[in-house]
C-alpha cells in the first residue's frame, strides 16, 4: 500500500457527511475489503484470491506474506472505487477486520519474518500428534478448560508440530524469540507497523480456537500450556482483547486509509453471527464457505458440550460487555468438495455451475458421497476417514456425484443441529444462512428438507464482513446500540420451506449415517501420514 493520503479527505460531494465504515475479511481462500454505510449497505468492494500450498497429501498451508498482500490490494483498490464514486476517505470512521481462525503463523520477534508458511485450519498433518496427544495425561480434561476437544483442529496442535518438525522455529522458540498467532494477529501486527507503535494482539473469539484460552477467564490458561509444554517465557503470545474496542488494534499505519482506526477484531464464524443479528440465545446460523460452520448463541455461561459440539466465545461486544458464548459445529469440507469436483475431477468450470449440473437429475440415484478429505469434524471427530463414494452403478452420471456433494454438506449439517437440540434440550425453529453455497437455490432447499425447518437467506450474504463493520461501527458511533444492529439485513430475506415428507427425510439420514460408519477406519493407526496414496482436497 502507498503512505500517501490524497486530498479526498473532504466532504462528500452531496455535502451529507455520511458516516462509513470499512471490513477486512480475510478468508481460507480470498481476501476482500468491503466499505458499508450506516444502513448496512455495500458501496464498494474488492476481492482477491491468493495461492493456497499442497506440499504433501494432507497438508495445506499458505504464505504469510500473500495473506498480506491480498489484504492491502483489496483496501487500496476498493477505496479508488469508493472515491470515484464521489466519497471522502475521510468518511470512513472505522475499520472491522475478521479473519480464518484456526490457522497458524509463527515469525520472529526480533525480525518481524515469518518463520514458515502458514498452517491453514484444515490441514491434517498433525493427525499421529493428536493420537498421541489423546493419551497424554490430563487430555480428558481438556474440554471442560477450552471448549475444544483434541483433533487437528485447533492452533495448538499446529503448534505442537512446527516446533518438532521446524528447526528454525525451535531455535526461535528456545531463544525466547517466537511470536505466535492466528491470521488476525499477523495482521494487525504488519497493518500497524510502525517505528513507534507495535500491536500485538488477538481477540476473545480467535483465541478461543487455539485451545489455550480458559472459556471462564477469557486468559491464557496454565493447564492448557503446560499440557503443550509451553513455556511462557519462551514464547510470545498475543494479548487478549474483546472483540471490540477503541485502541486495542491500533490504526492502518499507511495506505490510503493511513490512520483510520481499527475497533473490532472477530474470527469469521463469529462475524457472521453477528452479521445475522445472533444476539439472543436459541439464534443460529450456518455459513457455507471452504468448510461450513454453525454457531448457535448460548448466552453468557458457556456450557461443555456432550455431543460432540465444540464450545467457543461467541463475541465480546466491549470491555464493559459480558461475553457470549456459542455452541459450534464445524464441517471440514463444504466449499472445497465442490472446487475438488472441478479442480480435480474436471466436472465444471467453475464452483457455482455446481447447481446446474446437480438440477440435471431428479435425485442422487442411490450416491452418497462421504466428503471426508481432511476427516469429519462435529459431531464426529473422525480422523481415521477418508472422501468416499457409495452406490455408483452404470446409471451414475456426473449429476447424481455433484448433487451427493451437496447433500454432504447438507446431512452434515443436520447432524449437528440434532446434537445441539440434545445438548441445549431445545429444538432450532428457522436455520440462518450465508456464505457462497447458500448462493444455490438447490443447496438451500436441499438443506431445508434434509432439516424439516426453514432456512434463512438475506439478500446481502456476504454476513461475515458485515458482522466485523457492525461491530467497529458500534465502537465508534455509527450505530449506537446493539438492537440498531439486527435490523441491518433483515431485509429481503429468501426462505426455504421443508418440502420432503419425513419418512424420506429420516431414511436418506439413515442411510447417510450407515455411509459414515462404513467409512470409518480406512485410515489404520500405523499409516504414514505420507503415504502416496492419500487423497488431498484440493
Amino acid at each position: 500500500m502507498s503512505d500517501k493520503r490524497d486530498d479526498s479527505r473532504q466532504m462528500d460531494q452531496d455535502g451529507s457527511g455520511s458516516q462509513f465504515v470499512g471490513s477486512i475479511d480475510q478468508g481460507t481462500t480470498s481476501s476482500r475489503f468491503m466499505i458499508f454505510d450506516s444502513a448496512g449497505a455495500v458501496v464498494a468492494s474488492h476481492q482477491l484470491q491468493f495461492p493456497q500450498l499442497h506440499p504433501r497429501p494432507g497438508w495445506h498451508e499458505q504464505d504469510p506474506w500473500a495473506i498480506l498482500d491480498s489484504v492491502t490490494t483489496c483496501v487500496d483498490e476498493a477505496t479508488k472505487k469508493f472515491v470515484k464514486l464521489g466519497h471522502a476517505t475521510s468518511a470512513i470512521k472505522a475499520i472491522g477486520l475478521t479473519s480464518q481462525r484456526e490457522t497458524t503463523l509463527v515469525w520472529d520477534l526480533v525480525k518481524g519474518e515469518p518463520l514458515h508458511n502458514a498452517i491453514a485450519w484444515p490441514d491434517t498433518r498433525t493427525t499421529s500428534i493428536v493420537r498421541e496427544l489423546k493419551e497424554r495425561p490430563g487430555a480428558s480434561a481438556l474440554q471442560d478448560i477450552c471448549g475444544l476437544p483434541l483433533s487437528t483442529y485447533p492452533s495448538a496442535v499446529k503448534l505442537t508440530w512446527l516446533l518438532r518438525n521446524v528447526d528454525a522455529v525451535r531455535l526461535a522458540y528456545d531463544e525466547g524469540r517466537l511470536a505466535f498467532g492466528t491470521v488476525d494477529t499477523w495482521l494487525l501486527y504488519r497493518l500497524n507497523q510502525r517505528g513507534d507503535r507495535e500491536v500485538f494482539i488477538t481477540d476473545v473469539t480467535n483465541a478461543s480456537r487455539t485451545m489455550l484460552l480458559n472459556l471462564q477467564t477469557l486468559d491464557y490458561d496454565d493447564v492448557l500450556l503446560d499440557f503443550f509444554q509451553l513455556d511462557r517465557a519462551k514464547i510470545k503470545l498475543p494479548r487478549i482483547s474483546p472483540s471490540a474496542d477503541r485502541h486495542a488494534f491500533g490504526a492502518m499505519a499507511g495506505g490510503p486509509l493511513r490512520g483510520v482506526p481499527i475497533t473490532s477484531g472477530l474470527g469469521d464464524q463469529s462475524a457472521a453471527l453477528v452479521g445475522q443479528g445472533g444476539f439472543e440465545p436459541g439464534v443460529a446460523k450456518n455459513t457455507y464457505g471452504t468448510g461450513s460452520f454453525l454457531l448457535q448463541n448460548i448466552g453468557t455461561k458457556p456450557a461443555t458440550s456432550q455431543h460432540g459440539l465444540l464450545t467457543t466465545v461467541a463475541y465480546q461486544l466491549g470491555r464493559d460487555q459480558s461475553p457470549v458464548y456459542a455452541l459450534e459445529g464445524s464441517v471440514a469440507s463444504a466449499g472445497s468438495a465442490v472446487r475438488f469436483l472441478s479442480e480435480n475431477l474436471g466436472f465444471f468450470d467453475k464452483p457455482d455451475e455446481i447447481e446446474e449440473l446437480a438440477s440435471s437429475v431428479p435425485d442422487n440415484g442411490g450416491v452418497v458421497f462421504v466428503t471426508a478429505f481432511s476427516g469429519l469434524f462435529a459431531p464426529y471427530w473422525a480422523a481415521d476417514i477418508k472422501g468416499t463414494i457409495y452406490g455408483i452403478t452404470h446409471h451414475t452420471h456426473r449429476g447424481h456425484i455433484a448433487r451427493a456433494t451437496l447433500e454432504a454438506t447438507c446431512f452434515q449439517t443436520k447432524a449437528i443441529v440434532d446434537a445441539m437440540a440434545r445438548d441445549e434440550g431445545r429444538q432450532i425453529h428457522e436455520l440462518a444462512v450465508d456464505g457462497g453455497l447458500s448462493a444455490s437455490d438447490l443447496c438451500m432447499q436441499i438443506q431445508a428438507d434434509i432439516l424439516g425447518i426453514p432456512v434463512s437467506r438475506p439478500a446481502m450474504q456476504e454476513t461475515t464482513a458485515l458482522g466485523a463493520a457492525l461491530t467497529a461501527g458500534l465502537v465508534v458511533g455509527v450505530w449506537e446500540r446493539v438492537d440498531q444492529l439486527k435490523q441491518t439485513n433483515e431485509r429481503g430475506r429468501v426462505v426455504f420451506q421443508p418440502r420432503m415428507a419425513s419418512h424420506k427425510r429420516e431414511r436418506l439420514c439413515r442411510r447417510w449415517e450407515r455411509a459414515v460408519a462404513m467409512a470409518r477406519g480406512w485410515v489404520d493407526g500405523d499409516d504414514d501420514d505420507d503415504d502416496d496414496d492419500d487423497d488431498d482436497d484440493d
